[in-house]
């Protein structure tokens, strides 16, 4: 016997797999649908846009305007499938062997799917909470669309007390997670003969001690973890993921550019290296300036989102494990929205459908079985929405 809210679930997460939404692209064919879906069902939406206007949030409200709601969130954008060896159309849903295959099934359109269809019931229930629906673009690239959306959510109308972030964790409730905090790295010199180093200024040689700082903090953060850090690696990283310059050997390079991304735990702090990393950028290019006068170095920060900190006894874990019956202490090291959720005054938990393992992989999958649970958890919110 078949579910038929599973089968509406399936049916909406092969339409959501169906509009590739790679954080590159716009998204706004997929806002629309969605903005459809729960405008016709009575919510009350409102969308913030990038500088572009090519890309959106949406926030849609279900229920009655009063504080205390609960926000169900998740990001629209994919990563790219460039390169990726599929065994299928990666943007046409397929099923086989008890599982969803497609890009972004379990990152995170699989959660998205669920909170549409549950919207549905939702809709014809006498809610005494109101629910809000937050999905927001470009997550992918540094979390970079949430933000806007946040501040007009709390800026005025009904303040939602809770968020839940449908990030796949299998269902199980997270209560902490690392922090996102990438920056870039310009720099160019003055191209000279590799002989008369005093006729130029080689932005790859002057790239090395920027990027040794930055290897230098790493080290500090790993040295610095407490012994009973939660995470795994059990410390906060930093990585330089690219870096490109220079045209040849015997050339002084005039261009050359780096990217940083680092994950910090709780405990550290990653906007002070990235003040420290802008410092060691500035006494850099006042030695590159003695020979090449025009030379700059310009330090781009390109995402800062904040890790999210266990809250003892927080609202929105005693939520979540009341609808999951998950009691154990959970924390994850990659990063989502929850932390700006978080910094925004809202009690905020991680929990969806999937597990990150499948995310960013050709073949990427979410179970069946997943998005059952998911169905469940959020069947079991209606309660407290009505309560």
């Amino acid at each position: 016997m078949t579910d038929p809210v599973l089968d509406s679930v399936k049916a909406c997460l092969a339409d959501l797999i169906g509009i590739a939404t790679v954080s590159r692209d716009s998204n706004l064919k997929l806002i629309d649908y969605v903005e459809s879906r729960l405008g016709a069902l009575g919510a009350r939406c409102e969308r913030t846009a990038d500088a572009s206007g090519t890309k959106a949030n949406l926030h849609a409200i279900l229920g009655p305007a009063v504080d205390g709601g609960v926000v169900l969130s998740g990001h629209t954008d994919v990563v790219p499938v460039d390169g990726q060896d599929w065994s299928t159309d990666p943007f046409v849903m397929t099923e086989a062997d008890g599982r969803l295959f497609g890009r972004g099934t379990c990152d995170m359109k699989g959660f998205i799917a669920c909170c549409l269809v549950m919207a549905e019931r939702y809709a014809l229930m006498e809610l005494k909470r109101p629910v809000h629906f937050a999905f927001s673009y470009d997550e992918e690239v540094g979390c970079l669309g949430a933000p806007d959306m946040i501040r007009e959510m709390t800026a005025g109308g009904p303040q939602p007390r809770i968020a839940i972030i449908g990030e796949p964790t299998g269902m199980k409730v997270v209560t902490g997670h690392k922090g996102l905090y990438s920056v870039r790295v310009d720099i160019e010199g003055l191209e000279a003969h590799s002989s008369k180093v005093e006729d130029g200024a080689c932005a790859v040689t002057h790239a090395v001690p920027l990027m040794q700082y930055l290897v230098d903090q790493a080290e500090i953060w790993r040295s610095n973890a407490p012994a009973d850090s939660p995470f795994d690696p059990p410390y906060g990283t930093i990585t330089i993921g690219q870096m490109e310059g220079g045209t040849a050997t015997n050339i002084l390079a005039r261009r050359a550019w780096f990217e940083s991304l680092m994950r910090p735990a709780p405990w550290d702090d990653a906007r002070a290296v990235g003040e420290g990393l802008r410092a060691h950028a500035a006494q850099v290019q006042a030695q590159m300036r003695r020979y090449a006068p025009d030379a700059r170095i310009d330090v781009i920060q390109r995402s800062d989102a904040p890790p999210l900190r266990p809250e003892e006894n927080g609202p929105a874990e005693e939520l979540a494990r009341r609808l999951t019956g998950d009691n154990a202490k959970r924390y994850v090291s990659f990063g989502t929205e929850a932390g700006q959720f978080q910094s925004a005054g809202l009690s905020t938990v991680v929990c969806g459908p999937g597990f990150i393992e499948q995310a960013h992989k050709p073949d990427e999958f979410v179970d069946i079985s997943q998005l059952e649970a998911c169905i469940v958890f959020l069947n079991r919110l209606s309660d407290w929405l009505t309560e």
